[in-house]
């Protein structure tokens, strides 16, 4: 089913690059934006991962290196019956994480510095339990594949003045481009929210499943959804793309318009959560199940919030 959907979106990402060639050069530019976009989708397909844990400035850490927060990972990881991903940390102090990779034996997490500062151990088992959901749900691979093809949509629909919409290629004009440029990213936008939404809930879902703690999910959510709010990413503001990769919007005016939100209203999300909680007789069943040990050393010279 995950396939299925990556399969619909590439099409559609497909579709609009073949649309804004043929208004920008006619049936020649068209068959431009057709031979790129199948460049892009398959260069999306092997390398997206690695241009978004780049374009966080994400570095890969060592259990020696981050010993608690890989522990809780690999327990995780051994819960959902997975492969052992790759463990990233990004120097951000807004709180958020997001997970990356074409499939689960190609998977990254990556968490911000500003996670593990405001976050217990519970929590923390908690967001990367929701991270490795979406690993195993193949989510990622259709986050990462629509935020590059997005992120190019939107390149080329800010450079259309320099290179297209001449009335004598079969273009659409100077009044035409201008259209362009604006409803071609915010369609490719569209492609993105069409699926993000339903995509967190399932993963807060699952998430739960695998730690065990529905609401030390909904306790971590309540604080990261606070701290997004306070503290910008400003990597973010500028790969607005990217967006919907994160456990929460990292986008500052994300709260001021919903029907353009990559994610559920957190508190919508955390009422799932503790209906889930209830459910399963309390809700804190998986503290345990994280592996961590408390008071294990941060790696030297980097502060790796309070429990290491």
């Amino acid at each position: 089913m995950n396939y299925a959907k990556t399969a619909i979106l590439l099409a559609g990402m497909t579709g609009l690059f073949l649309a804004i060639g043929f208004m920008l050069g006619g049936e020649s530019g068209m068959l431009l934006a057709l031979l790129f976009a199948a460049g892009m989708n398959l260069f999306a397909y092997w390398n997206s991962d690695k241009m978004v844990l780049r374009m966080y400035g994400a570095h890969e850490v060592s259990p020696e290196q981050a010993p608690g927060f890989h522990r809780i990972v690999a327990n995780l990881a051994a819960n959902a019956n997975l492969p052992m991903p790759k463990v990233f940390l990004i120097d951000d102090a807004q709180p958020n994480a997001f997970a990356t990779g074409r499939n689960p034996e190609n998977a990254a997490v990556a968490a911000t510095t500003g996670l593990l500062e405001i976050l217990d151990e519970r929590e923390v088992a908690a967001v990367m339990a929701h991270e490795l959901a979406h690993v195993k749900n193949h989510d990622t691979l259709t986050m990462t594949v629509t935020a590059t093809l997005a992120g190019a949509i939107g390149m080329l629909a800010n450079f259309a003045m320099l290179f297209g919409g001449n009335r004598e290629r079969g273009g659409i004009g100077i009044a035409g481009t201008l259209v362009m440029m604006i409803l071609a990213p915010l369609a490719a936008s569209l492609v993105q929210m069409a699926i993000s939404r339903s995509r967190e809930y399932e993963a807060d879902r699952i998430g739960a499943e695998i730690c065990g703690d529905p609401m030390a999910l909904a306790s971590a959510l309540a604080k990261i959804a606070n701290g997004v709010h306070q503290i910008p990413s400003d990597t973010a503001e500028r790969n607005p793309a990217t967006a919907h990769m994160f456990i929460m919007n990292p986008l500052s005016g994300a709260r001021m318009d919903n029907l353009f939100s990559t994610h559920p209203n957190p508190a919508n999300r955390i009422e799932a959560l503790t209906a889930q909680a209830q459910a399963m007789g309390g809700g804190r069943g998986g503290g345990s199940r994280s592996g961590f040990t408390a008071g294990s050393a941060p790696a030297k010279g980097r502060r790796r919030g309070p429990w290491g």
